[in-house]
């Protein structure tokens, strides 16, 4: 049975590397309505962080583009986040999912989407060649 959202924020911003703070920032503020705790905070934002990195600096490469976040917060303290691009996609996301394993050069350690899974509840990558990336994270919020 899918929930329905009691609350939602959309946003959308470029892809330049000076957007990434405020992502992480915005998604952590909109997500403190649970009440978290200072490290489910610091969770959300690394997570949000990795994502949106990988955004600026795989799918739209020496390009801008847009960066869609929506989030969305439940009744069982889950909350939602969805970050996706209309980059170039990923061709084979297994391997793309590997630690290790990046396309960005020698600078990159290929641990985005490692840090996303271990910062997160839940993680799922879809991704189509020439049309984009959705990554959707779950984190829940327990009851203090």
């Amino acid at each position: 049975m899918m929930q329905k959202s009691v609350n939602q924020t959309k946003i959308t911003l470029l892809s330049r590397s000076v957007n990434e703070g405020y992502a992480r920032v915005a998604v952590a503020a909109f997500a403190a309505q649970f009440d978290p705790t200072v490290e489910e905070l610091g969770d959300i934002k690394t997570a949000v962080s990795e994502a949106v990195t990988n955004c600026i600096v795989h799918a739209y490469g020496n390009t801008i583009g847009p960066i869609y976040i929506t989030v969305d917060l439940f009744e069982d303290k889950r909350v939602r986040i969805k970050i996706r691009d209309k980059g170039c996609g990923i061709e084979n996301v297994a391997k793309a999912m590997e630690p290790l394993y990046t396309t960005g050069g020698a600078e990159r350690s290929g641990l985005g989407f490692s840090v996303m899974q271990s910062f997160t509840d839940s993680l799922r990558v879809r991704s189509t060649p020439g049309k984009g990336t959705t990554v959707t994270m779950e984190k829940v919020i327990k009851t203090r």
